[in-house]
């Protein structure tokens, strides 16, 4: 039975449930993978998406010096292969736009990626185009197999042009996961047709359909739970946040939970402390999706105050706003990137616009008190989500791209 590699950054990952379940998804409509990741998992949790995963893992060297022999091997291999020299001017035409360590990695993890690709692989499919698209592409020129690629946020907004540029001609074909990445990358490509949206969409038998019966905590009585979930990093607005929070009329009663991990995680716990806000503040960290979706069903509404951080990286469609959504919690977001593709700017939920807190706290302060609009925002959404962003058609059109070459 042949196979396609599939290549992640790292495998397991908390905050990449979009691709598990694609990968699960595509097990079940008969497509056998191999799970090919540069590095092995941080998070102290797995979800049960991960469990369900069939496919073996291959893990390619993170770093050259973690398995120096392993990396030498595969070199040596590479270079008795007819294929080495047009592949290796392809590094070296990359190296030359980007001389540093990480371009010499990805050339090692590209060398033993196809030095140990077992024979019934038939394709090398890539989710990201920055650091997993580089080592997939060179080991698909090393091996003789043709590739393409999933983009979806970081990878395409803070990767250089031209290097955007050379991966999208030289795949056979790529996806993305919202129109405004499309737009973006077919104005790259010397084939624009080779681009198509693809949302991820979302597996919704894991989720329980909205409560019936709404809550009515308006911030008078009992606190007005909010909650957010992602990680704590620049582009997701949580420093705007807890300046939106300290802002709030004192009279209002709301308990905020955020759950995730991220590396601002100690500088936004300073951060509330020095607005006075811990004690209303309920850090959770890291949790698998189970504590998610129970902790989504007891909150009122869900926040998510995306931004562009100073990189240019960006959220691209969060599933995190399709799961709340799915189970009819009111949503606040902002209007960057794909999210407005997803939220309807009173109608489906709110939205502001990004880094800018005032207008957040208005949000936040006005939808606090008013159950009775977040109930409705909140149905509405579920109603919406539900049909129209179900991960099952673009699961179907990837499957078949992939049963023609298999």
């Amino acid at each position: 039975m042949s196979r396609i590699a599939v290549v992640v950054k790292g495998y397991p990952r908390l905050s990449e449930t979009f691709i598990a379940q694609e990968m699960l998804g595509l097990e079940r409509r008969g497509i056998d993978i191999l799970i090919v990741a540069l590095r092995k998992p941080y998070d102290p949790y797995i979800h049960e998406l991960h469990r369900q995963i069939k496919a073996e893992v291959m893990y390619l060297p993170e770093y050259v010096k973690d398995d120096p022999a392993r990396v030498a091997r595969a070199k040596k291999w590479a270079e008795q292969q007819p294929t080495y020299a047009e592949a290796k001017a392809l590094f070296d035409a990359d190296f030359a736009q980007q001389p540093n360590r990480g371009r010499q990695r990805r050339w090692a993890q590209g060398c033993v990626f196809a030095h140990e690709l077992p024979d019934d692989i038939k394709w090398i499919y890539t989710h990201y185009l920055h650091t997993p698209c580089s080592a997939a592409r060179y080991a698909a020129h090393l091996s003789g197999r043709n590739w393409s690629f999933s983009a979806h946020a970081k990878d395409i907004w803070t990767s250089p042009d031209w290097d955007l540029r050379t991966k999208i001609d030289d795949a056979a074909w790529g996806v993305t996961c919202t129109a405004v990445n499309v737009k973006h990358l077919k104005g790259l490509a010397k084939d624009p047709d080779k681009v198509e949206l693809l949302y991820h969409g979302l597996d919704f038998s894991g989720f329980p359909e909205p409560d019936q019966t709404p809550s009515v905590r308006d911030g008078a009585g009992d606190p007005v739970r909010l909650v957010s979930v992602g990680r704590a990093v620049e582009k997701k607005g949580y420093d705007d946040l807890l300046a939106a929070l300290s802002a709030l009329p004192n009279d209002l009663n709301w308990h905020f939970t955020h759950i995730g991990g991220g590396e601002l995680s100690d500088a936004l716990k300073t951060e509330a402390d020095k607005r006075g806000l811990s004690d209303k503040i309920t850090w959770r960290g890291a949790q698998p999706r189970e504590e998610v979706i129970a902790t989504c069903q007891q909150s009122d509404l869900f926040v998510l105050p995306s931004k562009l951080a100073r990189t240019g990286d960006r959220d691209g469609l969060p599933n995190v706003l399709m799961e709340a959504q799915s189970m009819g919690l009111c949503c606040l977001s902002t209007k960057v990137s794909a999210i407005p593709e997803l939220i309807i700017d009173g109608e489906t939920g709110v939205l502001v616009e990004p880094g800018a807190p005032d207008e957040l706290e208005t949000a936040l302060s006005g939808l606090i008190q008013d159950p009775k609009r977040r109930d409705t925002l909140g149905l509405a959404a579920s109603k919406r989500v539900r049909s129209t962003f179900s991960t099952d058609p673009g699961l179907d059109r990837l499957a078949e791209k992939f049963r023609k070459v298999l």
